[in-house]
């Protein structure tokens, strides 16, 4: 493991504070327990000023030590109920950076560890690799592995696509910090004890969507060996055409005119972002199961739908652990957001909506879907038909596509304490996070627990990330301790592990859903 050979082989094994050497300087971190972790490390210069909508671009190396041990600025968003960020996190435009957890070494040490990346959640506009949840400590101390979670643009500044109106606006910037973090990862994460030969992308919910867009993308190439997408909205990609539509209102919103564009690259960064926040209810709300701001086929980076290139077998060839909670929708009615259509009224618009923009798909077609949901006029009927038309089916069809080429395996989470079955929430989108990352709250301050269950959590939990880890080391999820075996996903038997209090493996238990929805993928495109 090289660390900074001029000065130490090994400086993170000192109880001094942990020290290694990045292409562009040394970093300091601090140590955890038994684990080193960096904050906040440059992965790009901060893109400000004229290059505010432009690819990232590397930071300027620094001398001497760079202390990386508090947060830096969090990508400029909306803050809201939806995504809980610390209130002492400040916004700014210096947010293309990540952290690094890595275990202290062993003397028996010799062969570098599989490393995690994170790609955080929040439907393409909130969230932050700063939050809480997602403290890889306790996943890379289970695991003996190195975790990173890359923060990167959002929403306006990270979503939407503005190239129409000039050569200065690039699509996609949120994805290409991604594919800079995982360039940094590739080129530095030896001195951090991590193997580059061995980097297992993950992500939940549009980081999930961020996993399937570049599984697909031929510049993620050799940039990761193994993928999991928790719960992704797959097929939640936009075309040119629609993309351009958005960025116009976006303009009107702001009282500027195409030709003004370039007032972008100069306005309060404040202003963009409330305006932002206008665009990103509004577009949902007009049209339900939309977002304003999501992945674009931009006919580089996404050279077509990601969907569509799964089912052509033109995904990258690498292990895939993908699935879905069994409840996804349940969390969005609780926080009355319009990010998902959760009313039979949204529901029907969104039906209709898919009929408009499919004119190739029969009235049948349509009719056979809803035949799956006998009780659409009420709103368990809708939460259902919501949950697999952004989560359920995407998933699915993702992984038939990529079954055809390489080891896949499919997962659906059941699992909810008594607490969020009494809330009615379930396993509602995103429960599965803590369970995942090991960061339950203390049994005071943890709701989920307060009529009881965390014995049960921790163990579902230690399965979990068993699994998780075993997919990240060796390609395969097993969990070593006689929990249940897990086979490969194929499209005749459909196995899927359902994760609850006792595991089981069903072959095809949403087969009515694959029955109505069929093979041929409905998008939002």
């Amino acid at each position: 493991m090289s660390i900074q050979s001029d000065l130490d082989p090994d400086l993170r094994t000192h109880e001094a504070d942990p020290l290694a050497q990045t292409e562009y300087g040394i970093v300091g971190g601090t140590w955890d327990g038994p684990v080193a972790v960096w904050r906040s490390i440059p992965y790009a210069a901060a893109p400000a000023g004229p290059r505010r909508f432009a690819a990232p671009q590397p930071p300027q190396p620094w001398d001497g030590v760079r202390d990386c041990v508090v947060f830096g600025d969090i990508a400029p968003q909306a803050m809201g109920a939806m995504v809980p960020v610390d209130s002492d996190l400040q916004m700014g435009e210096d947010c293309l950076w990540l952290n690094v957890w890595s275990p202290r070494p062993q003397p028996s040490d010799s062969e570098p560890r599989p490393v995690l990346v994170w790609i955080h959640g929040g439907a393409y506009c909130l969230g932050t690799a700063a939050q809480t949840i997602y403290d890889g400590r306790k996943l890379a101390e289970a695991g003996d592995a190195v975790v990173v979670s890359v923060n990167y643009r959002l929403g306006v500044l990270g979503f939407l696509d503005l190239s129409a109106f000039g050569e200065q606006f690039t699509a996609n910037l949120g994805l290409h910090d991604q594919l800079a973090a995982l360039a940094w990862v590739r080129d530095n994460i030896a001195a951090f004890g991590g193997d580059p030969g061995n980097v297992t992308v993950f992500g939940e919910s549009s980081g999930a969507g961020c996993v399937t867009a570049l599984l697909t993308s031929p510049a993620a190439a050799g940039l990761f060996h193994k993928a999991i997408a928790q719960s992704p909205p797959a097929t939640t990609v936009f075309g040119q055409e629609r993309a351009a539509i958005v960025g116009q209102r976006y303009l009107e919103l702001l009282e500027l005119t195409p030709g003004e564009a370039n007032r972008l690259l100069e306005l309060p960064i404040e202003q963009l972002v409330e305006i932002g926040a206008v665009l990103l209810d509004e577009v949902p709300i007009k049209e339900p199961g939309r977002l304003a701001a999501a992945p674009v086929v931009d006919g580089d980076l996404l050279p077509g739908y990601p969907i569509d290139r799964f089912q052509q077998g033109r995904s990258h060839r690498v292990p895939l652990l993908i699935g879905t909670n069994r409840d996804e929708a349940s969390l969005f009615r609780v926080l009355r957001s319009p990010i998902m259509p959760v009313t039979p009224d949204a529901v029907n618009t969104m039906l209709r909506d898919v009929a408009a923009s499919h004119p190739e798909m029969a009235p049948e077609r349509i009719a056979e879907i809803t035949s799956a949901y006998p009780d659409l006029t009420k709103t368990r009927g809708a939460l259902a038909m919501s949950t697999d038309a952004a989560f359920r089916m995407p998933a699915a069809w993702v992984a038939e596509g990529h079954a055809q080429h390489s080891p896949t395996w499919m997962y659906r989470f059941d699992y909810a304490t008594p607490m969020l079955k009494a809330a009615r929430v379930g396993a509602g989108h995103a429960t599965e996070l803590p369970y995942v990352f090991g960061n339950f709250g203390t049994f005071n301050h943890d709701p989920t627990f307060w009529l009881g269950g965390r014995k049960a959590s921790v163990a579902v939990s230690g399965r979990m990330q068993r699994r998780w880890l075993a997919f990240a080391e060796h390609s395969v999820p097993a969990a070593i301790d006689g929990s249940k075996h897990w086979p490969h996903y194929r499209p005749a038997a459909r196995s899927t592990l359902l994760i609850d209090t006792i595991d089981r493996v069903v072959d095809n238990p949403d087969a009515d859903l694959h029955n109505a929805w069929g093979d041929q993928a409905v998008g939002f495109g």
